[in-house]
């Protein structure tokens, strides 16, 4: 997959820039862009499964750990299987990002706000291949690891169902972080009738309270 252009407006936000960016911003998201749509290739990779309804949580059929807490189980009520998602920009862009670091901080900074818009590209992107073909389902949004109270430590679980790491080159740290780390995983979905959508974004983030975006007055999606 190539990336198409990337939103410099989302990239923005997540610089913390209120309103449309000065020139100077302009001018280090426009270098960082060319930068990244140049040397990143992005992949994915999504495996649809079983969706089970239990105690212990909700239970996928390709994942060894039941997802649970109560956000998970009203997100995916209704749904009968589900999509599971995992996302990365590969090692370049953490190259990309590292390098600049060195002697550019401020050009390290476009081109790690860019990625992150990047990455939300591929998976709108993803979404609507895997999602192009299929007629007379609903599905929900995505849903990660650390939205609510999913816990981050199923990371590993995903990836393990995926085979991420040989197809894609993604791994998981024992402190849950992916590597690389312009990358996402998540888990949509599928319901043969119409799903409810709920909470969204801050609404349902762990991260609310602490979060760098928040306290700009911006959000990160």
């Amino acid at each position: 997959m190539e990336l198409l252009p990337v939103s410099k407006s989302e990239a923005a936000r997540y610089m913390g820039v209120k309103g449309k960016p000065d020139s100077t911003v302009e001018a280090l998201l426009d270098r960082a862009e060319k930068q990244v749509r140049q040397l990143v290739r992005p992949k994915y990779v999504y495996l649809e499964t079983s969706v089970e309804f239990t105690d212990e949580g909700v239970v996928l059929g390709a994942v060894d750990e039941p997802f649970t807490g109560n956000d998970i189980r009203r997100h995916m009520k209704g749904c009968t299987r589900a999509v599971l998602l995992a996302a990365t920009l590969s090692q370049e862009a953490d190259k990309l990002i590292r390098q600049a670091a060195v002697n550019d901080m401020a050009g390290s900074l476009a081109l790690d706000c860019i990625c992150s818009a990047a990455v939300e590209q591929v998976c709108n992107r993803a979404e609507e291949e895997i999602f192009s073909s299929r007629q007379g389902i609903y599905r929900t949004w995505r849903f990660s690891p650390g939205y609510g109270d999913l816990p981050i430590s199923l990371q590993q679980s995903i990836l393990l169902a995926l085979n991420a790491q040989r197809r894609i080159g993604l791994t998981v740290t024992d402190s849950c972080l992916l590597i690389p780390s312009k990358s996402v995983t998540a888990v949509i979905g599928i319901s043969e009738t119409p799903v409810e959508r709920g909470g969204h974004g801050c609404a349902v983030c762990s991260m609310k309270e602490s979060c760098a975006y928040r306290a700009t007055g911006t959000k990160c999606r």
